[in-house]
């Protein structure tokens, strides 16, 4: 890969056009502070996005190229590699099988692109499951088309927001089933993946808390015991094996903790625990970041805002701190 110096190129693909992903791009993009941190390269359809300009009364440029290295990368102008597919007005707010077609094809362009080392990271925007669906294609989102696309497997979700780092032991899970799924053999495992993958963030030495179940951390079986029996032997364990890591450390005050610069990483036990902790902290700049791929990938954590899609009226700080994070994290991030 190219060395990454003073301004990291941000491979950036326009989600689905009948969504908000074009103009929350283009808005991030009218933002000086993007290119003085980053070389921004959008990979879309220039129509779709000279449509949205026009809605939004923009006079930013596009300056259509087929290479990385030909981007003018100033304010000002928006370097875009058009992918095709989108040459007329698609309904704003629908889902659309053109649509879920021209996100993923922008999604493997730009994936291309890093694989090779000609983008150093990539910031993505939101696309629809159902215009995915509709489009016939096999993924039910960004990480399962990553790891296709990039031909790896565990790739590991963190959210950032702010200095705050939170990994997740369970997600999409029911509660009664994220429960189950904390064994000592599963907190061992992802202690050892989110300490890797801090090293990958440049972290030189990380320490991880694992936060607690239960109010308390159990108070020692008064109110559960998975701390006891699942929890403390998977950390001592760790800790035997040379890892920096504690815990539990009771989730009540575990996230503040690490905001405040005591820890470096938190890995939260289950979906809720970690979102709740991180989006009220501050909702527009929690991003996540997709960590395990020879490349990093940030992303706005939210969705194509199909209410709103069309109308100006997106906010785009989230996909501002997407590129942000990525081009900083591009400087030091090594598989």
């Amino acid at each position: 890969m190219e060395k990454v110096l003073d301004r990291a190129i941000i491979g950036i693909p326009m989600g689905d056009p009948a969504g908000i992903g074009p103009e929350i791009v283009v808005k991030a993009l009218v933002n000086r502070h993007m290119y003085e941190i980053s070389k921004p390269l959008v990979v879309g359809s220039v129509h779709a996005f000279q449509r949205i300009a026009k809605i939004l009364g923009s006079t930013v440029a596009f300056h259509e190229i087929t290479h990385p290295d030909d981007g003018l990368y100033v304010h000002g102008t928006i370097d875009i590699i058009d992918c095709g597919y989108v040459r007329e007005n698609l309904e704003y707010g629908k889902v659309q099988a053109l649509a879920g077609r021209a996100a993923y094809e922008c999604i493997e362009e730009v994936t291309r692109l890093a694989l090779r080392g000609e983008v150093h990271a990539i910031a993505t925007t939101p696309i629809n499951k159902e215009a995915i669906r509709a489009a016939e294609i096999d993924f039910i989102g960004h990480t399962e088309m990553l790891e296709s696309l990039s031909g790896t497997k565990e790739l590991l979700t963190m959210f950032q927001v702010h200095t705050l780092r939170v990994f997740f032991l369970t997600r999409h899970v029911s509660l009664r089933r994220a429960c189950d799924l904390i064994t000592k053999e599963r907190v061992s495992q992802y202690i050892e993946l989110c300490s890797n993958a801090l090293r990958m963030l440049g972290v030189p030495k990380p320490l991880l808390a694992v936060a607690g179940l239960n109010p308390h951390n159990g108070e020692h079986g008064l109110f559960g015991n998975e701390e006891d029996l699942e929890i403390v032997p998977a950390v001592q364990q760790m800790q035997d094996a040379g890892f920096n890591v504690v815990g539990p450390v009771p989730p009540d005050s575990v996230f503040h903790q690490a905001l405040t610069g005591r820890f470096d990483g938190v890995l939260s036990l289950y979906h809720d625990q970690g979102h709740i902790a991180t989006k009220t902290l501050d909702f527009e700049r929690t991003i996540a970041l997709t960590i395990g791929m020879p490349f990093l990938r940030t992303s706005v954590d939210h969705g194509t805002a199909f209410d709103i899609a069309g109308q100006g009226i997106a906010a785009s700080l989230s996909m501002e701190e997407a590129i942000r994070l990525a081009a900083e994290y591009a400087k030091t991030y090594k598989m």
